[in-house]
């Protein structure tokens, strides 16, 4: 059986378990078995990769670069780096069935190797729209910010308000990438130059 770095993403599976073994055994000539979610139904998409309705992570998505990373990490990675990407985006089916990683994880694994960063609430301001920015403004108490536009409403906030203040009264807060995030994508372009492209 394959275990080659399960205890990366997959310590959650009981390798007695037919299913699971009927999945590495699909996966026996990979560097190692992709993710596996805790809700996929294992018996089922077995079934469907047999009659070739279901396809395998290709082996490439699988082998680790140096700074033990996937594929999926850069293609994660990528797509922080459009600064759309916040705490409530979700992940597309394919960071698991494509590139078979844990997206979540991924993203944790990239805030600790310093490839990318969770922004500050002050920074995470303009994922607020208009309407709620003003909402936070009136519960502080400030004036002259009935006919501002966002922009000046995001400028009122960081010139009166400190992190500590205002961290409370939103949840959402981007993601950026970092110096060395962007080295990272510069020296493995191939995954993101075979990913398909749409715009963000």
């Amino acid at each position: 059986m394959n275990t080659t770095n399960i205890e990366k993403q997959n310590s959650h599976l009981d390798l007695t378990d037919p299913d699971v073994k009927n999945v590495f055994a699909l996966y026996e000539n990979h560097a190692e078995v992709p993710y596996i979610s805790p809700q996929r139904n294992l018996h089922e998409w077995v079934n469907l990769v047999n009659i070739g309705s279901e396809s395998l992570v290709p082996k490439r998505n699988m082998i680790r670069f140096e700074e033990d990373v996937l594929p999926g990490h850069l293609i994660l990675l990528w797509r922080i780096n459009f600064g759309t990407f916040t705490t409530i985006s979700g992940y597309p089916k394919y960071f698991e069935y494509d590139y078979g990683i844990n997206a979540d994880q991924a993203l944790q694994e990239l805030i600790d190797k310093g490839y990318a960063k969770q922004l500050s609430a002050l920074d995470s301001l303009p994922y607020l729209n208009a309407a709620q920015l003003k909402a936070i403004l009136k519960q502080f108490g400030l004036k002259g910010y009935s006919k501002l536009n966002k922009e000046g409403l995001m400028e009122l906030a960081k010139a009166e308000l400190t992190e500590e203040q205002i961290s409370p009264h939103f949840s959402i807060r981007g993601f950026e990438i970092t110096p060395s995030g962007k080295d990272l994508l510069a020296k493995y372009p191939e995954p993101v130059d075979r990913h398909p492209k749409k715009k963000y």
